[in-house]
């Protein structure tokens, strides 16, 4: 079955049953007059309310500028809210090394430790850096691509990169979840055109 075309006259429930880009959706929220904001979740709830006819929130988007005073240390306090800024990447690059990067988890720990120290911000970022080696972070619900492929490798830990995103092309025309299934390797015979050969 074709993925249906996004636009005014798709009803809500074949819309939830299909996936669109993150880029889809918000075309069509700025063709419809809907707010363009938040992830692909708020996008996708948004739109299903405005094709079930039901009202759509306007999203009141306030732009909260913080001023750093002077220069950060490690006696620094976290400022609320916190806003990941050039300012704050040079400091933690020369305080953690040249491969420092603001990884979700990161961001998510410094948004919701408003008040501590950078020393303590350091201490956080190397230990969830150790935790990525030791064990598997969640992925958020939005990212349905990297759940996929990771669960993908889960099942076929001998299979290849370009195997699972022929699946995962495949797996995303389809309707219904997009979540990965063992069957999904049926998608690698379409493509060759031949029997799995027992991989």
């Amino acid at each position: 079955m074709e993925r249906p075309a996004l636009n005014r006259s798709l009803d809500a429930s074949t819309f939830r049953n299909h996936y669109y880009l993150k880029e889809e959706l918000v075309r069509f929220c700025r063709a419809s007059g809907l707010p363009v904001t938040g992830g692909k979740t708020e996008l996708t709830e948004r739109i299903a309310c405005f094709l079930e006819g039901k009202p759509v929130e306007r999203v009141k988007v306030t732009k909260v500028r913080t001023k750093l005073a002077g220069t950060l240390s490690e006696e620094t306090l976290i400022e609320s809210p916190f806003v990941c800024s050039e300012i704050h990447r040079a400091f933690f690059k020369a305080k953690t090394g040249s491969s420092f990067s603001f990884n979700v988890a990161f961001q998510k720990w410094l948004k919701s430790n408003a008040g501590k120290t950078y020393g303590d911000a350091i201490e956080a970022y190397a230990r969830i850096r150790n935790e990525k080696k030791t064990k598997q972070t969640p992925i958020d619900s939005q990212f349905e691509y990297n759940t996929y492929i990771r669960a993908f490798f889960a099942g076929n830990p001998g299979r290849c990169l370009s195997e699972a995103i022929a699946c995962w092309k495949w797996k995303k025309s389809q309707a219904g979840s997009h979540r990965y299934d063992p069957a999904d390797l049926m998608a690698l015979n379409e493509e060759k055109g031949r029997p799995e050969n027992g991989k």
